[in-house]
This record gives C-alpha cells, structure tokens and sequence, in this order.
C-alpha cells in the first residue's frame, strides 16, 4: 500500500506542481460526497481563471509602465485635462474623485500627474498634508472612507450551518439509503399499518439526520476556526503619520491622503504616489512580471499595491485603495483557489480510495450472496413466482445493508481527520504565540530533522543596548561609566561620533501622540541611536543641520550602511559607514586617536582593535565599527559610496542577552533527533560565544564562517555540512545553499528561521519556513509558513511539538478506523456467505459509521501534544504514515473483533436469549501500555467518549423498535463491559510483539 501511495498519492509540503496536485484527484475513486470530502483542497479550475487575469493584469500594467517611461520626453507638450469634478466630491470638500485618483497610479499617466500638480497638488487636492498626514477627526475619516473606500479586499461571506447541513446531504450512499427508507415506509405500511409498518424506514431516516447534523456540526466548527485564523494572518501594521505624529496603523485603516513609511522588506499596502525617500527599488514582479527591479524616485512615483520594497526607504501618498487597485481585484480571485492540499490529506485520500473499492467489491458480493440465497429458499419452497410484501422489504433490507457497508467501508472521513487535528492544532498553537500561514506546515514540522535558526532575537533576546565601547581608541565599559562618558571624547571626536549615529541610521527619534519621546528602527539601531542621545545629541537637530544626499541601506550581503552628507560650512560632502567591524575596520586607513586627531592607521592600531573586536565578541557582545570620510573630489548620487578610504570614530559592543529556556530547548531537540543549528551574520567570535551559551556548539562540532564555507567544493561540503553547528558572518545566499543541501544531498526535514527581506529565498526553499513576528519583514512574513509571534526559539520547539502531536494523532484515527473497516466488511460478507443474513441492520452500522467518522475523528485528531512526543525521532521524509505497529495493532485488534461478534452471533442466542451489540474500541495510544495516561488532559476524547456510551444505552433499552435491538438485563451489560474492556489486555499484549 505505502508503495501505491508515494507513486500516486505524494505531494510535497509546499511548491506542488499542476500536474501533481491533478494526478491524485484522478484517481480517487468512490467517493461518497465530493463537496466534503475535497472541501479543503485546492480549486484548480479557479487558479487557472487568477492565473488568466494575472496574465491580462500583468500585460495591462506592463505595456502602462512603458507608455509612462516614452510620454516623459514628450511632458512638454502637456495639454489641459479636461476633467471635472463630480458634484457629490466638491460637496465634500475634495478636489478630486476616487476614480482619477485610480486611473493616474494604475496606469502610470505622468500627463494626469503634472497636471493636477504631481504628488504635493494631489495631496492638496485630497486635504491631506505631505508631512502631518490626515488628521484624526473621526468625523473627517469617516466621510473620507465613505468616498474614497477602505482598504479591503472582497471575500466570500462565511457559509452558514444549513450550507454544512445540505453539503452533508449530498453524500451519494446516504441520499440512496434515503430512497430505501421512502421506499420502505411505503411498503411497510401497506403491509402491517401505521405505525408498525414505519419503523424501519423511520429508524433508517433518524440515524441519517443524526450523521447529517453531527457531520455539519463538526465542519461548521472547523470553518469558524479557520476563520479565526485567516482574521490573525490579516493583522498587518504599518507607520503612518497623522496629526503630525507616527503611529502604527493597520493597513485596512488606510486611506486616500495617508502618508506610510515604508522600508526594505515592506509590502506596499495600497497604491500610491513617492513623496520623499532615498535609494528605492521595488520589486514589482507579481503584478507586472518584469523580473528587474524598479527604481522608484520623484521622477518615476508610482507605487502600486501589493509590490515590495527591495531597498531603500521613503515616504508615501495613499491614492488609491482596496478594490480599486488591481492588487485587490487580483487577490479577490486568488483567494478562490485557495491552499495547496497537504501531504497527508493527499495520502489519506489515497488510503480511502483504496479502501472504498475493496469496501465496494465487498457491498456487491454481500448483496449478491444475500440475495442468492432469498432466491434459493424461494427455489426451494416453490415460491418465486410469488412475492409478499415481507419479501420486498427484506429485498430492500438487503439493498440499504450493501450501501451502508460503502458508508462503512468508504472512511470518507480520513482527509477530514487531517484537517480537523490541522485546525484544532492551528488553533492551540495561536495561544502559544505561533501562527500557521499554510496548514502543511503544522504536519511537516513534526517530522523536521534540522533547525537552522537565527541568532538575534531567536535565540537572544532583541533587547539590545551598547555595553562596551572603544571610541577614539579608549576603550570603556558603557554600561558603568552611563553619562560621564560624554566628558571623556574629545569635543571634536563627539561631533563626529553624534553626526554618524544620528545621521547614519535607519531608525528615528520622534515625539508620541502623548509627548514622550520614542525611538524607531531595528534593535540594534535603537541601542545606537540610546547612545547617541546619552551622549547629549540631538536627532531633530543633527537631521535639520545636514542636507541628505545619498542613503544606501544596510546589506546583508555587503554587511553595512552608508550616507553622504552636505556639511552646512562651504557645501563640503561627507560620508558616514557603519556595519560588522572587521569589514567596515579593513575599509579604514586612518583613525581617530584619544586626542581627537586624524593619524594614520598603522599595523599596531590595527592588531589593537582587532584583539578589541575579539575581545568584545569573546564576550557574546555584537560589534559594529563607525568611520567616516570627507568627500574631497566631489560626489554624484548616481555614484556608488566608496568602499575604502575612511577614517576609524570607533567601535561598539552590544549586548542582547540569550532568552531564558533556550539552552533547554536545544537539549529538548537533541534528544528528539533534532539538530540545531545556527545561521548568522555576526562575527565568528560573537556567534561561538553565543553557540556555546545556547547548547549548540559542541566539541565535536564546527563553527564556520559564509565566506569559507563559499570556497568549499562539493566533495568537501559533503563532509563537512553534517559536522556544521554554526555558520557566522553568512550572507542570504549561503544560508539557501546551506538549506538546499540538507534538503537534497542528506535528506534532512529543514526548518529555518528568518526575519528580513534577504531570508526569503531561504524561507521559500525550506520544507518549513519560520518568520519572526516582531523582528520580521512582510516580505519574510509572506514568504514563511509559520510566523513565531514572540521570535521565541522555544516557540519554535513548541511548533515541533504540535506537528508531531497532528502527525501521531492522525495515524491513531487512522488505525482506529481501519479496524472497524477491517472488522464491519468482514462480519458482514462471512456472515451473508455462511449464514445468509447479515447481523449488523443499515440503522446499526450508520451508528457504527458515525461512531467512527465524525466522533472518532473529534476524540483522537484533537489530542494535545504531551513531553514524550518529544522523546521519539522525528519521521523524516521518507518513514511510512501506516506503521509496522499499526498493522500490528489492526490485525490483532480486528480479530480479537471478529471473533467476539461471531461468537455472539452464532453462540449469543443460546447464552441469553436475545443477539449482543457490538462493542468497539478507541485506542488511544499505539505504543503505550497505559492508555489511560494523560487522558483527562483531552477534554474532547472524554465527552466523545462519555457521548458515545451515553447513546448506545439509549439505542439499546429505549430505541429498540427503531435499531433492531433488544433491552439487556444487567447481566447481559456487565458482559458486554467484559468484552470491551478485554480489548486493552490484548491490545497490551499485542504492543509487546516486535515489528
């Protein structure tokens, strides 16, 4: 079976192609009810139609962005619009409607731009201010709302839970068993009267409503759960200024006239208009499908929603939003299509078109035996010529009992498992701060092999703050000398030090809605940005003081940041860098000693501050090296920052201290077969301190750095990679490489972390991508299939946690069901060969169906993860879902069954006078000898089963007339207990087998 199921059933975890998520619906045969059963999977027809308007979309956009590239050398020749505003608009107070706005960034018309007087007219026009915003009247942004529209795309409304009820309905086998219970009443009624006559065919009619309701009710619940979830995956935030104050805004909040900021790694939230910014590249490649990068600047400023922004910084004008964009008309389709299935979805339904056909070909031959055999006792008596009603309806008896062996035989509800265990588990791992973007991911996590983590905020902190220092070569311990460090810089050397931190920065100091000041920007930025105000600068100051002219970003490939400034004495130009230290150290030839003068940096000052750098990283601490050059020969924008010739202000030590339970966690994955591994761009020196602190870095381990492991050939990779615990001063590019060779050469299960726009590629080629929820770009965010929302790493082992829980989970279900499988086909055909009837009644084993589809699934698919699953290894890729041991367990499990309800069948009689019911099992453990460990922590399985005990009574001593049963005396009860409880003995002893 394993073999069939990975030729015809496998899909990968993500990135499936066309024709291997079309291959497996091909061949899933008898399936009951199409609707349910492929529910969660993916609408192919719906991605072709996205696929086609994204098409159209793209060439529509295309063919604009090169008509505004030509019309720019015939600007000149602008004539008049003739547009006019609409009346309900100027009754507003607006000089310009939602629809021109619309038009001029969709279709990049630099026309319709200059002649409303480009982005500051347009923003006049919209009563919106380039540098306080809108304001925030609650009145004004409603009526702007009203106009203008939100920022939300179309979605369909949530299916009420008569939809679920009338999905259910549809089941093939059920609406057939519906005209044999109208078929029934008919003839039973003619036959003995009302209400005798009725009884079967009303039995028939309940026991479907009753799978019909507990089946809706449980996919209603799902799809409120996952609701829930899709609302999480939609909290994005980003900076606006209103009222003259930066804020965070979620993006469905955003309106005509709002001013973002937006960063690297941003996703354009809406369409809009460049207002003010440096060195922005847009990558535009999923609306336009240009691959090359997009320059964006007052020259070319349209900004379109859904881009992102691949370098750079700047300010933006909200034009246009939600529907009206065509990144919302484009979603709005895409969406339709919805999630790639699941690997295990996808093999389960395998398992169940497997199962179904052997269930059919049983149905068939069990109805043909049993109405052989009418025939032959007609034959036999003379009589087959003549009918009575009694006949037709034991004819039609014969009919409903070989569909309801399809409803048994059919385990529809096997992909649903799946599902189920997925949303309930997606749902529990929100309370533990983890979002799950891609329910595949929440299965593949369980059978990692490999975490490749960051360092910074993952395994630290991100709580970062300047420690040490060595400014104009004095080295100092920050953290005690505080303020007075101030009087020990030379006055000339703070300057410059004050000058290069607040003007080389990504972050910024403002002042709050509430007057407080407030620092902006990344960790290690804020800790920067901390110092230079403990040393008395002034950011709103030093900003006004100097004329901006050329910011290159921090690079994690080049590992630093630049600027060039225009001094206020004579228009001279200055350049600041800032990054990793030995990197910034080597573009340096001059330095500034303890006196604050400029002397050349000779080999002695080098090896000093070299044995300073790796004393500070020795000490965990992360090192960033300042230095600055005065730009004698002039510079253009259009140039590139120099690479080396500048002068040394000093270094920095920071410390971001390891999260409390990381060093725990790490021994947690070890002993789980987990190997964890560190990827960062730090220093070698800061990244082993830091290794070793964790747990990470072993004595048998190596710590390497990106640019060695670059120059490794193959051959050499193949040793080496598997002894790999650290990889330091890494560039995106060699942690992909990283990635893709556990993935491909060693069969490893990878999970990486990730937090900016550079991880992406990595996230994108692992099997799980894990983006950090506060850390995090949106571009990383999107390209992950996990979010860590506290940037834990003990998050993450809790998410390893989970994904083996679903995993284990699924194959209890599956095991459980497979035995009654086993079990209801085999009673039933040995019996309609040997005896001519068939012991279990169409009302019964809907019961049975019931018991194991829906209320099996809810009992076992919701157990919560519990220590010892982190005590096993992992699966990997290529273990086998269906298991030595559950073959084991359903094998012995089923023939313990079979004969127990033999015996009753043939011997119950004669013992008490009346046929026993049948008694069922649900295992929950397929290992453990105690099953009932932990079994109070599953509130779910205690009400299932409690549930399940509570109706089999009733269907017993009250609905007697109905189900075909018969009241038992206590006795009769105590022996049916007996009978069921000797299921745990044997299934004890059966765990003791080796497989």
């Amino acid at each position: 079976m394993e073999s069939y199921l990975t030729q015809n059933f496998d899909v990968k975890a993500k990135h499936s192609s066309e024709e291997a998520l079309s291959k497996w619906r091909n061949l899933c045969g008898v399936v009951k009810n199409p609707k349910r059963r492929f529910r969660f999977t993916a609408n192919l027809s719906k991605r072709y139609e996205a696929a086609a308007m994204r098409r159209t979309n793209q060439e529509k956009l295309r063919i604009a962005v090169l008509v505004s590239k030509a019309a720019f050398q015939f600007i000149s020749g602008v004539s008049p619009s003739d547009y006019t505003v609409p009346e309900e608009v100027k009754a507003a107070g607006y000089d310009i409607c939602a629809d021109e706005l619309g038009s001029i960034v969709e279709s990049h018309d630099v026309k319709k731009l200059k002649f409303h007087g480009g982005a500051d007219g347009l923003a006049s026009k919209l009563k919106t201010s380039p540098t306080e915003g809108l304001s925030t009247d609650t009145k004004s942004l409603s009526q702007r709302q009203d106009l203008f529209g939100i920022n939300k795309f179309a979605e369909s409304e949530l299916k009420s839970f008569w939809v679920f009820v009338w999905e259910a309905l549809q089941d093939m086998t059920l609406m057939i068993l519906g005209v044999c219970a109208f078929v029934s009443l008919i003839v039973g009624i003619a036959t003995e009267g009302w209400p005798k006559g009725s009884h079967d065919g009303l039995g028939i009619v309940a026991s479907i409503l009753l799978v019909v309701f507990v089946t809706a009710t449980s996919d209603y619940r799902q799809s409120l759960q996952f609701r829930d979830l899709d609302k999480e995956k939609k909290k994005i935030t980003v900076q606006v200024t209103r009222s003259g104050f930066r804020q965070k805004l979620s993006i469905y909040d955003l309106l005509p006239g709002d001013v973002v900021h937006l960063a690297i790694g941003d996703q354009v939230p809406a369409d809009g208009l460049f207002l003010s910014g440096f060195s922005v590249v847009i990558d535009e490649s999923s609306l336009t499908g240009e691959s090359e990068p997009v320059m964006v600047n007052a020259q070319n400023p349209f900004l379109l929603s859904g881009t992102k922004v691949q370098d750079g910084s700047c300010k933006m004008l909200v034009t246009t939003v939600g529907m009206r964009t065509q990144w919302g008309k484009l979603m709005a389709t895409l969406t339709e299509g919805g999630d790639d299935e699941t690997p295990l979805q996808v093999k389960l339904n395998g398992v169940a078109t497997i199962i179904g056909k052997i269930g059919l070909f049983f149905a068939v031959v069990t109805f043909a035996v049993l109405v052989q055999g009418m025939f032959m006792r007609k034959l036999s008596t003379g009589t087959h010529w003549i009918w009575s009603g009694d006949e037709a309806l034991e004819l039609l008896e014969y009919f409903a009992i070989a569909v309801t062996i399809v409803v048994v035989a059919v385990p529809e509800g096997l992909p649903l498992a799946v599902t189920l265990s997925l949303a309930f588990a997606m749902k529990k791992m929100m309370n533990d701060k983890a979002l799950v973007r891609h329910l595949a991911a929440c299965e593949t996590m369980g059978s990692a092999t490999t975490i490749c983590s960051d360092k910074t905020g993952t395994l630290t902190t991100n709580h970062m703050t300047v420690v040490k220092s060595c400014i104009c070569m004095n080295v100092q311990d920050v953290a005690s000398r505080g303020s007075t460090l101030q009087s020990e810089i030379p006055q000339s050397a703070l300057k410059l030090l004050i000058q290069s931190i607040f003007n080389n920065t990504g972050g910024e100091v403002v002042v709050n809605k509430h007057g407080k000041t407030e620092i902006l920007g990344t960790p290690t930025e804020t800790a920067i940005l901390e110092l230079g105000l403990s040393l008395g600068g002034k950011f709103q100051e030093e900003r006004k003081s100097y004329k901006v002219i050329k910011v290159e970003p921090f690079n994690s490939t080049k590992k630093r940041m630049g600027v060039v400034i225009e001094l206020p004495e004579g228009g001279k130009l200055r350049a600041h860098t800032k990054g990793a230290s030995e990197i910034v150290l080597a573009a340096c030839d001059k330095v500034v000693n303890s006196s604050g003068e400029v002397v050349p940096l000779d080999e002695e000052s080098i090896k000093y501050l070299n044995v300073t750098i790796n004393e500070f990283a020795n000490e965990a601490l992360r090192t960033l090296c300042l230095a600055y050059m005065d730009l004698e020969n002039g510079f253009s924008p259009d140039d590139a920052i120099p690479a080396s010739g500048f002068t040394c202000v000093g270094i920095v030590g920071i410390k971001d201290p390891v999260r409390p339970g990381v060093k725990e966690s790490v021994e947690l994955c070890r002993r789980a077969g987990i190997t964890v591994r560190m990827v960062t761009g730090d220093n070698i020196n800061t990244a082993k301190a830091i290794a070793r602190e964790c747990g990470i870095l072993t004595d048998d381990g190596i710590a390497i750095e990106g640019p060695v492991f670059r120059e490794k050939s193959q051959e050499e990779l193949l040793e080496l990679i598997p002894k790999i615990q650290v990889m330091a001063r890494s560039s995106p590019m060699d942690k992909h490489t990283l990635v893709k060779q556990l993935r491909t050469t060693f069969d490893e299960v990878v999970a990486v972390t990730g937090d900016g726009t550079n991880d992406a590629p990595a996230l994108h080629e692992a099997d799980i991508g894990l983006a950090m929820g506060i850390a995090g770009t949106e571009v990383a965010k999107e390209s992950a299939d996990v979010i860590i929302l506290d940037d834990n790493f003990s998050t993450i082992v809790t998410v390893a946690k989970w994904g083996r829980s679903v995993y284990i989970n699924i194959q209890k279900f599956v095991q459980f069901q497979l035995t009654v499988n086993v079990v209801a086909l085999i009673v039933n055909f040995s019996s309609a060969c040997l005896t001519g009837s068939a012991p279990l009644t169409a009302v019964q084993l809907l019961w049975v169906n019931m018991i194991m589809d829906t209320l099996g699934a809810l009992a076992l698919a919701t157990e919560p993860p519990n220590n010892e699953l982190m005590k096993r290894l992992p699966v990997g890729r290529r273990g086998n879902f269906i298991t030595n041991a559950m073959w084991r367990n359903i094998l012995g499990q089923s023939l313990y069954q079979f004969i127990v309800i033999w015996f009753l069948q043939a011997k119950g009689k004669s013992m008490f006078g009346l046929d026993g019911p049948d008694s069922t099992l649900i295992s929950r453990e397929m290992e453990e000898i105690d099953v009932f460990k932990g079994i109070l922590d599953n509130y779910v399985f205690v009400v299932v089963i409690g549930a399940t005990v509570f109706f089999q009574i009733i269907i017993i001593e009250f609905l007697g007339t109905f189900a075909s049963t018969t009241p038992l005396t206590i006795v009769q009860w105590i022996f049916s207990i007996i009978i069921g409880f000797l299921g745990m003995p044997i299934a004890a002893g059966l765990k003791m087998i080796p497989v």
